[in-house]
């Protein structure tokens, strides 16, 4: 661990009153928050919520390779170190590759999961997943990036299912956390990876039958025009003990457009199925 540090002026700390802590990783320290106490969940639970190397305000090293591997071998050390257990994890898009190789791996340190419009399986041959990999992860994709702050400018604005429930200042947070083009790397390499690195998904979907009878909550923006229902039924069929609660208004970023309205399905999924 390492001791606090000031935080980019950026940072509304009247929205944002987090506590900021960093975890020494070998390539850069991640930042991470860890509450216990205080509003919302972090008043019965706690809530620990780490950024991946290269996004948020972790360090961002350029020469790393940004692949799902990586962010999972750190994510790994991070629990590791911290010693957490009997963890229920909550995944949002990449973060179900990243959370559930872990937890595949250690079936018996998981309570629960909670996902968010995410997979963990090859989406090779569904047309809008090889189009946007090919596209973001390609030439074209890495210069908007590197030199438009694409993803966060245009693509998460894009993505929401209705947009006046992402605020200007949350849309210039997630700006503001690339300043600069070699900043942004893993923002194209994210993409790339969602085809390129297929045979490494498949082998997480094949363990899944560790976590068979693990409790699941899923949230599900019915609005997001990749991860459609068809990848929801895969969650439901993996995991029969499980929750879901489809909300026909938002998009992809759900975690985000829900807000305060995903705490009482998490706060009972907590309490009922895991208490």
């Amino acid at each position: 661990m390492t001791a606090s540090r000031s935080l980019p002026a950026w940072i509304d700390r009247t929205e944002y009153p987090f506590q900021s802590r960093f975890f020494e990783t070998p390539h850069g320290d991640m930042h991470y928050v860890d509450e216990g106490s205080g509003e919302q969940l972090t008043t019965k639970f706690r809530c620990v919520a780490p950024d991946y190397l290269g996004f948020g305000l972790s360090d961002k090293p350029y020469d790393v390779s940004y692949l799902p591997q990586f962010h999972a071998d750190n994510l790994a050390r991070f629990i590791e170190a911290l010693g957490l257990k009997d963890i229920t994890f909550v995944v949002h898009d990449w973060g179900g590759p990243v959370g559930m190789s872990y937890a595949l791996d250690h079936p018996g340190n998981v309570k629960g999961i909670i996902a968010y419009n995410s997979w963990f399986w090859s989406v090779r041959g569904i047309r809008v997943f090889e189009r946007f990999s090919r596209f973001m992860g390609g030439t074209v994709g890495r210069f908007l990036c590197r030199n438009f702050n694409f993803f966060p400018r245009v693509l998460i604005p894009l993505s929401v299912g209705d947009r006046k429930k992402l605020s200007s200042s949350a849309r210039r947070h997630f700006a503001k956390a690339f300043p600069t083009p070699r900043s942004r790397k893993g923002t194209w390499v994210f993409p790339g990876a969602i085809i390129g690195q297929s045979e490494w998904l498949e082998t997480l979907w094949a363990k899944r039958g560790a976590l068979r009878n693990t409790p699941v909550l899923l949230l599900w923006g019915l609005k997001d025009v990749a991860f459609t229902e068809k990848l929801l039924t895969r969650w439901e069929d993996a995991f029969p003990n499980h929750v879901t609660m489809r909300y026909p208004n938002v998009g992809h970023f759900a975690p985000e457009e829900l807000g305060r309205d995903a705490i009482a399905p998490v706060e009972s999924f907590l309490g009922v199925r895991l208490g």
